[in-house]
């Protein structure tokens, strides 16, 4: 199953969201990899990961498809074990930055598509991080994908950004992917004692858009496991926000389950 988390809107939670996602899911036993397409690499951060000057990264995966190569590396030589078992992560780089135009003047949107497939013969469950922008990277995670997440952090310009975001989305799935499933909406950040929030919501279950059932509620413990570098299921496994992530966990599995099933 691959799951990509995207919003073009930024400080929406999609590191957060991805990294702690995956980390449930090799908790529970899944062998798993998080993918980081963001420049800023906020995900590998957050799972340990420091580039240095010869440790392979995506933006290597991505190099090697352009020009010509005696032996091209296998996608499984770009990942990388994170401490916890069953987790692993496909690192970004700022060097995506620097390729970008390259790899979309030469139509390489496709090449990670293929990359995860060869790698989802491995892995039960791959999360995919992605820039907060429609670009090459975005495109590429959205072509690959079985499913796309979006976290919704109940801010104004977020809820006046979501028919965009839908549109895109939609318009790709039918010129690209057509097997991708919008699999839900994340309400992140959620305070259940301000009215906006409410009124945001309610007004996204009027579009009878698929919400998840699940709520994110904003916490300082999230930051602090930022600045551990580890997700909260093992920072801060009672805390009341871990407890939150597995249950949308759940839900999303149960979901899967059902879809599976029709």
């Amino acid at each position: 199953m691959i799951r990509v988390v995207f919003n073009q809107k930024g400080g929406v939670g999609k590191s957060s969201l991805s990294t702690n996602l995956a980390a449930i899911s090799a908790a529970a036993g899944y062998q798993t990899l998080l993918v980081d397409l963001d420049v800023q690499g906020n995900s590998s951060h957050y799972l340990g990961f420091d580039p240095e000057p010869g440790r392979p990264t995506v933006a290597d995966l991505f190099k090697q498809t352009v020009g010509w190569l005696s032996r091209p590396q296998s996608p499984q030589e770009f990942v990388y074990d994170t401490e916890w078992d069953k987790l692993c992560l496909l690192p970004a780089s700022p060097r995506l930055a620097e390729i970008e135009r390259d790899l979309e003047s030469r139509y390489k949107i496709f090449k990670l598509r293929d990359a995860l497939d060869l790698l989802a013969q491995e892995f039960d469950h791959i999360f995919i991080d992605t820039p907060p922008n429609f670009n090459f990277y975005s495109k590429s995670a959205l072509i690959a994908a079985d499913s796309v997440i979006i976290p919704f952090d109940c801010d104004t310009f977020s809820a006046q950004a979501i028919e965009r975001l839908l549109d895109n989305v939609l318009e790709l799935k039918g010129d690209h992917n057509p097997e991708l499933q919008l699999e839900g909406i994340v309400v992140n950040q959620y305070n259940p004692q301000a009215r906006l929030p409410q009124s945001q919501v309610a007004a996204l279950k009027a579009q009878a858009l698929p919400l998840f059932d699940t709520l994110l509620g904003s916490s300082v413990k999230m930051r602090e496991s930022h600045q551990l570098r580890q997700p909260l299921i093992h920072c801060a496994p009672k805390h009341k926000l871990t407890a939150a992530l597995l249950t949308l966990f759940e839900e999303m599995e149960s979901r899967q389950k059902a879809l599976a099933e029709a």
